[in-house]
C-alpha cells in the first residue's frame, strides 16, 4: 500500500472482518449473547488483554487510523499474543453469536477494522525474526518496524510505504510498494503463513500444505477467511537506492500525465515511480519515486521522462541514500527515529514517544489496463481541479508483478499498468471521490484494488477479483463454511 498522506510530508485492511451469526450452527440460540460473567471468563482465558467499555483503556483501544469511524464502539478489543488467544476468541464468537472483526494495523478504508462486536486485534504479535534469507514475520508488525528490523541484517521485503499499516492486511490483499517493480507484491514473495480458521484449527498453509488457502492468501483480501497470525517471506538483499521527487507547474499536468504513463510501467525494473495530481491546498503535479542502483542511473531515466514531457521542472530533489533511510523517506519520517514514527500511546503498535497522528479521509481506486486518451487524462484534471482538498495517485506497476500470471495468486490484476487512488479529506471528501471516481469510470473500467476496499463498489467481486472471484469463493466454503468471517464485501 502507498500512503499518499506520508508521500506528501516529504514530496494508507485490510486485514479485517466482520462475523456474526455463527450461533444457530453451533447450537447456541441467536438471541443468546454473552452476559458480563462470560466476558470475563474469557478475559481470563486469554493470554493477551481484554479491553471492555468502561476499561481506562477503552477508548483508545477502540480507535482505528481514520477518525471518520470515531463512532464505532465495540462491545470488547482482544490484544492476542498467541494463536491460542484468536482460537479462543473465534471459540466465543461461535458460542454467543458474536460479531467477530479481525484488526492488525487498523487502516481499513471502510472502516472495517472494527466493529460492533469481538475486536480480535493482532498487533501484540509483532516479532520479526530473519535466518537464512527467510524472514518470519508476526502479524501484528507495522511496516516501519519490519523495515527496521529486516535492515539490521542487510535484507528487506517488498511492501508500502505507510509506516503504521499491519503487515497482515497489505499482504492478504497483494501488497503494492515502492520496489514492487524490482522485487514483486508482497504476497509474491510470502512462502508459508499461520492462520487461525473459523473452526478455531491453527493451520500452516503453503505450496505444499493447504495450498488453496495458500493461493486465497496471496491476493484475497484479509479477513475473508481466517485470522492470520505469522507469516514467512522470502527476502532480497538491501543496497543503496536513490529517491527523487520532481515538480511541474499545474499547466504542464497533461504532458505530466501523457508522459509518464507512457514510460514509468515499461521503465527498467529497478524504476519505481508514481504521479500525484495535488490540489491540496494549491495545484501541483509531482513526479517522485524510487530508483534501486545510484544516482547516475537514475538521472539517465529521469532525463528520459523530461524530455517526454517537454519541459524542465520547476523543482527537483534526487539523492543517494540507504535503503533504510529510503524507506524512512517514503513514510514521510525522514527526520524521526523508527520508534517515532508510530502513533503516540501506550497499547501494543503505538509508542510512548510516537509523533504520528490520525487521519479523515474517503478513498476509492481503479486500476488501469490502459492509457489514458487526450479525453481521459481531461477529465482527471477536471476533476483535480475541483475545489476542495484531495489528491489522485498513479503507482506504476508492470516490472517483476505483470511476469505473474493473474491466476497464479489471487490478486488478479497482473496486466495492469498502474493503480489509481483518489483521495481526499474529511471536509466534502465523500462527495468528490465519488463524483471522480464515476467520471473516470468510462476510462478506466470496472478494477479496483481491495486494499483500498470501497464500501460504496458494485460489482466489487469482479472488480476486485477477476476471473478469480469463483476460486476464490470455493475457498471459503471450505474454510468457513458457516461464514463466521463476514465482511460485507466477503467473499
Amino acid at each position: 500500500m502507498i500512503d499518499r498522506r506520508a508521500f506528501l510530508r516529504v514530496s494508507a485492511l485490510a486485514g479485517t472482518a466482520l462475523a456474526s451469526g455463527a450461533a444457530l450452527a453451533s447450537g447456541t440460540p441467536a438471541w443468546a449473547g454473552p452476559r458480563p460473567a462470560d466476558w470475563t471468563a474469557l478475559a481470563r482465558g486469554l493470554g493477551g488483554r481484554l479491553i471492555r467499555p468502561g476499561d481506562a483503556s477503552y477508548d483508545a483501544a477502540r480507535l482505528v487510523f481514520n477518525t471518520a469511524f470515531d463512532a464505532t464502539r465495540p462491545a470488547a478489543v482482544a490484544y492476542c499474543r498467541s494463536a491460542a488467544d484468536v482460537a479462543e476468541c473465534l471459540a466465543f464468537a461461535r458460542r454467543y453469536g458474536v460479531a467477530v472483526t479481525s484488526r492488525s494495523g487498523g487502516h481499513s478504508y471502510a472502516g472495517w477494522s472494527t466493529g460492533p462486536g469481538l475486536v480480535v486485534d493482532v498487533s501484540p504479535m509483532s516479532t520479526v525474526g530473519y535466518s537464512a534469507g527467510r524472514a518470519t514475520v508476526g502479524a501484528g508488525a507495522r511496516l516501519v518496524d519490519v523495515y527496521a528490523q529486516l535492515g539490521k541484517h542487510g535484507v528487506s521485503i517488498p511492501a508500502g510505504s505507510c509506516p503504521t499499516v499491519g503487515v497482515a492486511g497489505l499482504t492478504l490483499g497483494g501488497g503494492i510498494g515502492v520496489v514492487s517493480r524490482k522485487y514483486g507484491l508482497t504476497c509474491d514473495v510470502l512462502e508459508s503463513a499461520r492462520i487461525v480458521t473459523a473452526d478455531g484449527r491453527t493451520l500452516t498453509c503453503s505450496a505444499t500444505e493447504h495450498p488453496d488457502l495458500y493461493w486465497a492468501s496471496r491476493g484475497g483480501g484479509g479477513g475473508n477467511f481466517g485470522v492470520a497470525t505469522s507469516f514467512t517471506f522470502r527476502t532480497h538483499t538491501t543496497r543503496d537506492v536513490t529517491v527523487f521527487f520532481l515538480h511541474w507547474p499545474w499547466k504542464k499536468a497533461a504532458a505530466a500525465v501523457r508522459a509518464w504513463q507512457a514510460w514509468a510501467p515499461h521503465a527498467p525494473d529497478a524504476m519505481w515511480s508514481n504521479l500525484h495530481l495535488n490540489h491540496d491546498p494549491s495545484l501541483d503535479v509531482q513526479i517522485g519515486g524510487l530508483y534501486v542502483g545510484g544516482r547516475a542511473g537514475c538521472e539517465r531515466l529521469l532525463a528520459d521522462l523530461v524530455r517526454r514531457v517537454g519541459s524542465d521542472p520547476s523543482s527537483r530533489w534526487i539523492s543517494p541514500t540507504s535503503y533504510g533511510h529510503a524507506m524512512m523517506i517514503m513514510a514521510g519520517c525522514s527526520t524521526m527515529s523508527v520508534s517515532q514514527c508510530h502513533r503516540p500511546g501506550s497499547l501494543p503498535g503505538q509508542t510512548s514517544n510516537g509523533r504520528l497522528v490520525r487521519d479523515a479521509f474517503s478513498a476509492k481506486s481503479h486500476m488501469a489496463y490502459a492509457p489514458l486518451s487526450g479525453a481521459g487524462i481531461g477529465a482527471l484534471l477536471g476533476q483535480v481541479a475541483a475545489s476542495g482538498r484531495h489528491s489522485v495517485l498513479l503507482d506504476a506497476l508492470g516490472g517483476a508483478v505483470g511476469r505473474i500470471a493473474p491466476g497464479a495468486t489471487a490478486f488478479p490484476h497482473r496486466r495492469a499498468l498502474f493503480s489509481v487512488q483518489y483521495y481526499a479529506h474529511r471536509a466534502g471528501a465523500a462527495a468528490w471521490t465519488r463524483a471522480a471516481h464515476a467520471a473516470m469510470r468510462p476510462h478506466f473500467g470496472d478494477h479496483a484494488y481491495v486494499n483500498y476496499i470501497d464500501p460504496e463498489l458494485t460489482g466489487w467481486r469482479r472488480q476486485y477479483y477477476g476471473a478469480n472471484a469463483e476460486r476464490l469463493a470455493r475457498v471459503k466454503a471450505a474454510y468457513d463454511p458457516g461464514r463466521l468471517f463476514r465482511l460485507p464485501q466477503g467473499v
